[in-house]
């Protein structure tokens, strides 16, 4: 499954999925950001159990601060509506697959 581009017209499709969710909150701009995005469109590719969308927090900064994202690049983890998970910084494929499973 491809990533989805999330905004707050269509983050339901976040919140009422039956997976569990992998947020990525970034901007263009953002150096670790732009590390990272190649290795969350992967989980995307590789997992088809999970939803995964990628949030730009300069385009929706509703949702960013719905989450109290304060440092980016942000992943949150999300199963039935609510956070399971999250971490901030770049990290590696394995940790961000460790998130989802944990």
């Amino acid at each position: 499954m491809s990533v989805v581009k999330l905004s707050k017209n269509n983050f339901d499709l976040a919140l009422n999925s039956e997976k569990k969710v992998l947020l990525d909150f970034y901007a263009d701009w953002c150096g670790p950001c732009r590390m990272l995005s190649p290795l969350v469109d992967q989980v995307a590719e590789e997992n088809e159990q999970y939803f995964v969308g990628k949030i730009n927090v300069d385009e929706e900064p509703e949702l960013a601060a719905r989450f109290g994202v304060a440092s980016i690049p942000m992943l949150v983890v999300m199963q039935n509506g609510k956070i399971v998970n999250q971490s901030v910084g770049a990290k590696p494929k394995p940790q961000i697959l460790q998130m989802l499973e944990g």
